[in-house]
């Protein structure tokens, strides 16, 4: 396996250096996604330790170590938010007044959804993503792609298909959930 920023040689997370380099970044999107620094200190740390139990399972041709870690914090931060729904309770505890909620306008979930599908569409065939690219991400017109690429529509909305698939399977083995 390749060394990368964050991991031992033997593949192992080198959790220090992980947390040096994506620690800080890990917590300001869990605040800002939750409003609470003590749910987003819980949210690191158990970002960190479901990464050291499955270090074996990152590879970092599929993904970066950085997509990799904000692909589980979205998913730790989903369950946060579904815990706190179930017992409203313990929200009430500790929360803070409105006047010190950080403003919540979405962004920093909406930059990990994109870095994540980007490193999912390098994975799919060339001939798929700019499909998926033209059509769905751009918005363009399936006659004029097809035109553009000197194709039949069919074989166009055929490759739309497939690369869907693809991206969705991509999506999965990075550890995505939908």
């Amino acid at each position: 396996m390749r060394r990368g920023r964050g991991l031992a040689p033997a593949g192992e997370l080198d959790v220090g250096a992980a947390y040096s380099a994506h620690g800080p970044e890990l917590y300001r999107f869990a605040l800002r996604q939750l409003g609470d620094g003590g749910a987003a200190q819980d949210v690191v740390q158990e970002v960190f330790l479901r990464a050291w139990r499955a270090a074996g399972s990152f590879d970092p041709q599929l993904a970066s170590l950085r997509t990799w870690l904000f692909a589980i914090a979205r998913n730790v931060v989903v369950d946060e938010v579904r815990r706190l729904a179930v017992r409203p309770w313990q929200a009430q505890l500790a929360e803070p007044r409105a006047d010190q909620l950080p403003a919540r306008n979405g962004v920093d979930e909406q930059l990990v959804d994109a870095w994540v599908v980007e490193e999912a569409l390098r994975r799919i065939a060339p001939d798929h993503r700019t499909a998926i690219v033209q059509t769905h991400l751009r918005g363009r017109p399936h006659d004029e792609v097809a035109a553009e690429l000197g194709i039949p529509v069919g074989t166009l909305r055929s490759r739309v298909f497939y690369g869907l698939k693809s991206l969705r399977l991509a999506m999965e083995e990075m550890g995505v959930e939908p």
